[in-house]
Parts: structure tokens; sequence; C-alpha cells
């Protein structure tokens, strides 16, 4: 696989994205023993940089990312994430960024993920309550120490990003960009490319959408959290299909599949980007990493940036209102 740097991160240019196998989507069809199949064929594909956090299970995640990297840590760009879960006694989903909460959470990670360091720890969401500064502060103390190697940020907005960066430089920032979310292009990257930052791009195949494998909201299990997400609501889901069926177009012509087309235009976008397509299956894995090797035309590259925008927001209002926008 080719390499990029974040930053001064050097990592394979696809990831990873491992929250799906805590079934944060769905709990239907979980296969912990395909999970950890699909994160040893990774690493033996090439892939580096592995993304967890501390709220997807809760805990749950690391854990198994934990056994499944066990004895091939060297192989891995490791991260994950603090700041969803309140160690003080107000628990999972209740943002904390406090200097003592980052030290609990930390080491929590460390002990679950098996390992003495992170290589990037990410700022899960921003945090209103506790200034930005005095966050970088505690990270680049946990630097000092040799229990993190670098650290992110997720979700954030400009004013942030230029404050953490004046204490400590952000190695990357997190958030969500693909062919269905594309308001991080006017500001937020040109504001990285002026810092030297690099960007991480979760759910760069529109929460599978983007994949053609979802035709109908019944395609969904019952319990996935899906449903709730506005570009999957009735409203909008025909909307969003006519959308894939046009990078479906693009994707014959170019002899590979959907997701192959969407994760190649997103890497089109720059030498600094890398997605993170989440899945728990091994065929999935690699039908994603084979984008490595697909080179779209300038036209095809021009068509899919007109594509046109999705319906709907691309989190709920109450995930909406985490996220600086």
């Amino acid at each position: 696989m080719q390499h990029i740097t974040l930053g001064t991160l050097d990592t394979g240019r696809i990831g990873l994205g491992a929250m799906t196998m805590a079934g944060v989507y769905s709990q239907t069809g979980q296969d912990e023993h395909e999970a950890v199949r699909t994160i040893h064929r990774a690493l033996d594909l090439g892939v580096t940089l592995i993304d967890t956090a501390e709220i997807y299970g809760p805990y749950t995640n690391e854990e198994l990312l934990g056994r499944a990297i066990s004895g091939r840590r060297d192989q891995v760009v490791l991260a994950t994430k603090f700041g969803m879960v309140s160690h003080a006694g107000r628990g999972p989903w209740n943002i904390d960024s406090s200097p003592a909460n980052i030290r609990t959470a930390v080491e929590g990670s460390l002990t679950r993920l098996g390992t003495d360091h992170i290589d990037l720890y990410y700022q899960h969401r921003v945090d209103p309550d506790t200034p930005i500064e005095d966050v970088v502060a505690t990270l680049a103390e946990l630097i000092a120490e040799g229990k993190i190697r670098h650290y992110g940020l997720s979700e954030a907005g400009p004013d942030t990003i230029r404050r953490a960066h004046a204490v400590h430089p952000v190695t990357a920032l997190q958030s969500e960009y693909s062919l269905f979310t594309r308001d991080q292009e006017p500001v937020i990257l040109p504001l990285l490319r002026e810092l030297g930052i690099g960007f991480v791009a979760y759910s760069p195949l529109g929460r599978g959408m983007l994949t053609g494998s979802i035709r109908s909201r019944e395609d969904l299990a019952a319990d996935d959290s899906r449903h709730q997400n506005p570009r999957f609501s009735e409203e909008n889901f025909d909307h969003n299909l006519r959308l894939v069926e046009q990078v479906e177009t693009v994707a014959r012509e170019a002899g590979a599949t959907p997701a192959q087309v969407a994760l190649a235009w997103l890497l089109a976008q720059g030498d600094d980007i890398v997605p993170i397509p989440g899945t728990r299956r091994v065929t999935r894995l690699e039908e994603n990493l084979a984008a490595d090797d697909l080179e779209l035309t300038n036209e095809q590259i021009a068509g899919l940036t007109a594509l046109g925008d999705a319906a709907g927001a691309h989190h709920t209002d109450a995930q909406m209102k985490m996220i600086e926008r």
C-alpha cells in the first residue's frame, strides 16, 4: 500500500475503522472471529492505521482490537479517542475533556489495547467546558511521558484547531468526509494545509450507502441505528440512492465497485487525506483496499465532484450539536 504522512506521522493511505465491530450500527450479525480475521487481513495487506475509541462498546472495541493486534503491535499505527465518557460519575455519552478525565481515559485505553503507548490520541468531541489550551497541555504532557506519540482532534472547527495547534502541533483532524459530506472543503482543508495537519476521513462510504449494497431501508436490520440517520429517512433515501446510481455508472466505466470509486475520489483530493472505511468482514476490507490501485480519469473525478448534495444532515440533531460546524 502507498504511504502518506499525517503531519509527521507515516501511515498507509487507507486505514481501517473498527467502530462497526462494536455493533455501533447494529448487533445483528456480530462475529468476533470474523472481526479479528478482518484486522489480521488488513495488516497483511499493508494497512497500518486502525481507529477505535473508548466509547465504542463502550470499551469492548478497544478490548477486541487489543486482542487482535497482540504480537503484531509494531505493524499498527494505533488510534483511539477520549472525551465521550466522563469517568467522574456521569459515564458514557457525556463529553468530558478535563485534564483529570483525560488521564483516567488514557490509562484505561492503554490497558484495554494491551500496549504501552497510543500512536494517535484524539479528542473525540470538543468539550465546551474545558478550554482547548488545557486539553492540549495535558496531551503534550502525555507525549512527553511517552504514553501517546501524537494527538488529534475530531470534528473541531477552525478556531479550535488554530488555538490547539498554537499550544502543541496537531497531527490530524478526524471528521466526516465523502462524496456525500463535503462541508470540510471550503475552510477546514485549506486551514489544515496551511498548518501542516493531516486529515482522517471517517464514514468515507456514506455509512455504507456509497457501496451500492443498500438499495432500500429494508436492507438495514431492525436494530440498525442508521434508521435514525436523516440520510436514510423515508423522505431522503430515494434522492440519495439516485446519487449512488451515478457513482455506479462511473464504477462500470472504471471496472471497479462503487465503494472503490468513492474511496479513489477521496484519495484524489490530496495526499494528506487518509480515509478509514469501517467494516467487520474480510471481503469488504479487500474490496475497499483495492481502491489504493484505482486511478480515476480527470473527467471521472470532475463528474463525481459535481455529483450534487446528499439530502439530509449527516448526523441526528443531537449528534450535530456535538460537532463544530
